[in-house]
C-alpha cells in the first residue's frame, strides 16, 4: 500500500516538529551567488517547492519507486526540480540511503520524474556487502559530465550522475527526505575509471552543526570519520571480486573551498545537460 509524507524543499524542522520555508523559488532560471561574486549558480526550481513524497510498490522490490510530487499532486524531478543552492553556502542534499542500511537506492536518472528506486543487477536487487554509516544521497541540479576529463583527478572522467553526498550527522535519514546541509570537504573517488566526487557535508539539524565549517574542523569533532569515509568507499567492492576504488587529490579530502568549487563546476554541467546543450543520452530531463 503506498504511503506519503511531506518536506519542503528548502525547510528545516522547527520546535515540535514546526516546518518553515527558507525562501521562495522562482521557476525561471536564477543565478544564486556563492563565496565569490563571480562565480554563479544556475538553479531551475519551483515555485514555493512543497514537495510531498509518495512510495509506489513496496520496499525492496523491483518495482518499488520513491516518487516526487509538487503541491499541486504533479510529479517533479529531484534531480532537476529542486533547487540546489539556498544561499549563506547551504545546499539542499536529497537522502537515497539512510545511514546503517544497505540497500542500494538511487535516483533512477533514465526514467522520466527520476524516481528513487533500488540498483539492480542482471535483474537482481543490489546491496551493499554492509551497511553504510552515514546517510548518503546526491545534490540536485549537479552533474558529472562523462565527457569531461578532470586534469586535476587523473584526466578521469565524470559518471554520468548527480554528485554524491556523505551526510555526517548523528540523526538516521529515510528515503527521499530533504536537508540543508553545509559541505565541508569532498574526495575525489576513481571508480573505474570514473571520477565520483564525494561531498562530505552535514545537516544543519545536528547538534554538532555550528562546530565544523572545514576538513580539519571534522578531524577535531568527528575524528577518524574522513579516513572511515575513504575506506569504507575504496572496499565496497572488494567482496564482490573487484579491485578497491581509487581516489585522486593525495588520497585524501579536499577543503570546503574545493568542494564548493566542485559543486559550482557540476551544477554549470547540469544547466547545460537541460539546456541541451550538450547531448543528454539516455538521460531523463524532465
Amino acid at each position: 500500500m503506498a504511503a506519503t509524507r511531506v518536506l519542503a524543499a528548502g525547510a528545516f524542522q522547527g520546535l515540535h516538529g514546526t516546518t518553515f520555508l527558507k525562501h521562495p523559488f522562482s521557476i525561471k532560471q536564477r543565478a544564486l551567488h556563492l563565496t565569490k561574486p563571480r562565480k554563479l549558480f544556475t538553479c531551475r526550481a519551483l515555485y514555493k517547492p512543497a514537495v510531498e513524497i509518495k512510495e509506489e510498490g513496496q520496499p525492496e522490490t523491483i518495482d518499488y519507486r520513491v516518487f516526487f510530487l509538487d503541491n499541486s499532486g504533479k510529479r517533479v524531478s529531484p534531480w532537476h526540480d529542486i533547487p540546489l543552492h539556498l544561499g549563506d553556502g547551504v545546499f539542499n542534499f536529497i537522502v537515497e540511503i539512510p545511514k546503517e542500511s544497505s540497500a542500494k537506492m538511487e535516483v533512477a536518472t533514465e526514467e522520466p520524474f527520476t524516481p528513487i528506486k533500488q540498483d539492480t543487477k542482471k535483474g537482481k536487487l543490489r546491496y551493499y556487502p554492509y551497511n553504510i554509516n552515514w546517510n548518503y544521497g546526491l545534490l540536485p541540479q549537479t552533474w558529472e559530465d562523462p565527457t569531461h576529463a578532470n586534469s586535476e583527478v587523473d584526466g578521469a572522467f565524470g559518471d554520468n550522475d548527480p554528485v554524491d553526498v556523505v551526510e555526517i550527522g548523528e540523526t538516521r535519514g529515510k528515503i527521499g527526505q530533504i536537508l540543508k546541509v553545509k559541505p565541508l570537504g569532498v574526495l575525489a573517488m576513481i571508480d573505474e575509471g570514473e571520477l565520483d566526487w564525494k561531498v562530505v557535508a552535514i545537516s544543519l539539524d545536528d547538534p554538532k552543526a555550528s562546530l565544523v565549517n572545514d576538513v580539519h574542523d571534522v578531524e577535531k569533532h568527528f575524528p577518524g570519520t574522513l579516513t572511515a569515509i575513504r575506506d569504507w568507499f575504496r572496499d565496497y567492492k572488494i567482496p564482490d571480486g573487484k579491485p578497491a576504488n581509487k581516489f585522486g587529490l593525495g588520497n585524501k579530502a579536499a577543503n570546503k573551498d574545493y568542494a564548493l568549487k566542485v559543486i559550482r563546476e557540476t551544477n554549470e554541467s547540469w544547466a547545460k545537460l537541460i539546456k541541451r546543450s550538450v547531448p543528454a543520452g539516455d538521460l531523463s530531463l524532465v
